[in-house]
């Protein structure tokens, strides 16, 4: 049986438009290559010195991944803290309250990928 989608106003091109821009927002801050492999690795790990970040995610390299966090950071998806009372200074990074409100996005884009992936298969 097929998905349907049931809107419970009729769609205008405004009401359309508004939210083709409201994906398109979605889309620019979480999207690229390794945002919500970041996302996803704080969600399942919690406080995370940079190192240990970066080899939980093969094939980043530290300048990607410094500017990733940065941004999430600015988007309120991860939260910097710094231990300046110890020695060397340790640095850890944790995702917020916010960024686990897309935990059922990431769920979600997760079984339309596993179902997208067999019907790819299943015509090939």
């Amino acid at each position: 049986m097929e998905n349907t989608v049931v809107f419970e106003e009729p769609i205008t091109a405004q009401k359309c438009s508004e939210n083709l821009s409201f994906v398109e927002d979605s889309i620019y801050v979480i999207g690229g290559k390794w945002k919500l492999k970041i996302i996803i690795v704080l969600q399942e790990n919690g406080n995370i010195r940079f190192n240990e970040l970066q080899r939980s995610i093969p094939g980043i390299s530290a300048r990607v991944l410094s500017n990733e966090l940065k941004d999430l950071e600015l988007n309120g998806f991860v939260k910097r803290v710094v231990h300046a009372d110890q020695t060397p200074v340790v640095v850890e990074y944790i995702s917020t309250d916010y960024s686990r409100t897309l935990k059922p996005v990431i769920i979600a884009l997760s079984d339309w990928g596993k179902t997208h992936k067999r019907k790819i298969k299943e015509n090939f």
